[in-house]
């Protein structure tokens, strides 16, 4: 799913939209180390629209939520960095900008009316009643960090795209839902035989693992390991009046948030709060730990050594310890619930394994893809011998209708299927999962069109359709409003 959004980011504007109110509730990420370069404000000019470094934000922070919740909250700056995260951000708000040119000459406008009435249509900002709320408006508007003209412009700018798109869609012809239609129904019977790698039999010697090692033995190291002295400065014995929590709170409650974006409570979120400000008292204490420690006057609490990463420190200290060098001194960081003052004293870099200190891992790796070769070559001479192993034989089946496959559950007969009816051979493997599917085609037949499928078909082919005419229409005004870029790593 990600590396099929990153492919198609850029022509599929208007069906992954990073939505001004689409995580209305999330935390704003930053990602300052790019916040370089900008002209006046802008980081570049699309046509004759600017693109604000404060939009770029946004949709750099709503990207990152979005890809936070499907990481399940795994998600962290590496990653982002990794998958071009800025770049993808930045390569929506440029089409969003070109669209928005197209829009503009067009004489396509958004009245102050349309977009207060949209603002008022948000749910997050509506009272129990379903009446605006504009202290939640505001309240929302301070968690992000943004002005009501940022948010309102960005708002602006969906409802006028809303409105080109509202104007260019293109209903199916007759023609294209009959031949989607066709292909729907297409309908086959089929001999098949899944095979899986229980079929395969395989004996691993220590020479084969020997060989394979050798030639994978620079794959195989130990971890890079930090020789570290931390001075630890506990925050769970500071003391805190329940006045204290409560003005904490009060000045800090955008920051309590549910995992639906809901404010919390102080009752709800007193544990949290508590902690937050225990270390906010106890940050004084922990700089004098820290000029002591510099200065020779105390000793480290303990030595430790960690492989990289490890969870006894925090990403922070990690992403700051991999820029030191032996003998620098980390500034006090937060680490669970309390600080720690973190001094570099070596780096042992990364050494090959031993073919006995890798020998479990080579073996793992090994026997995987000896098993896979071996499966392979099992489904080339079942492929090619079908009249001679025991098949199973379908009735008519199409992607709507159809029992399970022997040997493979309901996703996996879906995932086999879906392959089979957008191949061209008459007989073939398909891989599913771990397993291989080896099939012929017995005969074919198509299927009158249900009336129930009507409007799946019609739908279907206006998708089709519709998808086929953003890849044009996007090229046409790549060429019309050419992009003008005002900062570095925007762009690929």
């Amino acid at each position: 799913m990600i590396s099929w959004m990153q492919k198609h980011n850029k022509y599929l504007v208007w069906t992954i939209w990073i939505a001004t109110i689409a995580f209305i509730g999330a935390g704003f990420v930053g990602w300052g180390s790019y916040d370089f370069g900008a002209k006046a404000g802008n980081v570049a000019r699309v046509g004759s629209i600017d693109i604000k470094q404060s939009k770029l934000n946004m949709a750099y922070s709503n990207l990152y939520n979005r890809y936070n919740e499907m990481f399940q909250g795994q998600f962290d700056e590496a990653k982002a960095k990794e998958m071009g995260l800025v770049q993808q951000a930045f390569a929506t708000l440029a089409t969003q900008a070109k669209l928005l040119n197209y829009a503009k000459d067009m004489g396509i406008i958004v009245s102050d009316e349309e977009v207060a009435k949209a603002l008022e249509s948000i749910k997050a900002f509506q009272d129990k009643s379903g009446k605006f709320d504009r202290n939640a408006y505001n309240m929302y508007l301070k968690s992000q960090r943004l002005i009501a003209k940022t948010f309102e412009d960005t708002l602006r700018d969906e409802l006028t795209i809303s409105k080109l798109l509202g104007l260019m869609n293109l209903p199916a012809l007759p023609l294209e839902e009959e031949s989607i239609g066709a292909a729907i129904n297409i309908s086959d019977k089929i001999a098949y035989k899944v095979l899986t790698e229980q079929d395969v039999n395989l004996t691993i010697n220590d020479e084969e693992l020997k060989t394979y090692w050798e030639q994978h033995k620079s794959e195989y190291k130990t971890p890079q390991k930090f020789t570290v002295a931390v001075v630890w400065t506990a925050s769970s014995d500071t003391p805190v009046t329940d006045e204290e929590l409560k003005d904490f709170y009060e000045t800090n409650s955008f920051n309590y948030t549910d995992a639906q974006g809901k404010q919390l409570t102080l009752d709800e979120a007193k544990e949290k709060v508590t902690q937050d400000l225990k270390l906010k008292k106890t940050k004084k204490s922990a700089q004098k730990a820290y000029i002591a420690f510099k200065k020779g006057k105390r000793d480290s609490d303990e030595i430790l050594v960690l492989p990289q990463g490890d969870a006894k420190l925090s990403k922070e200290i990690w992403s700051k310890l991999e820029e030191k060098e032996a003998g620098d001194i980390l500034k006090p960081k937060v680490v669970n619930d309390r600080y720690a003052t973190v001094k570099l004293v070596k780096i042992e870099q990364p050494q090959v394994m031993s073919f006995d200190q890798a020998k479990e891992a080579v073996r793992q790796a090994y026997q995987s893809e000896a098993k896979q070769k071996a499966l392979y070559e099992l489904s080339e001479e079942v492929l090619a011998n079908m009249d001679k192993y025991d098949t199973k034989t379908t009735n008519f089946i199409t992607l709507d209708h159809f029992d399970n496959l022997d040997q493979l559950n309901r996703e996996e007969s879906l995932q086999f299927l879906q392959k089979l009816f957008t191949s061209l051979k008459e007989k073939g493997m398909i891989n599913v999962s771990n397993k291989v599917v080896v099939y012929t085609v017995l005969e074919q037949k198509l299927l009158p069109v249900d009336e129930n499928q009507t409007k799946l078909v019609k739908q279907t082919a206006e998708t089709i359709k519709g998808r086929v005419f953003e890849n044009n229409f996007i090229k046409v005004l790549d060429t019309k409003y050419p992009t003008e870029v005002f900062m570095g790593g925007l762009t690929n």
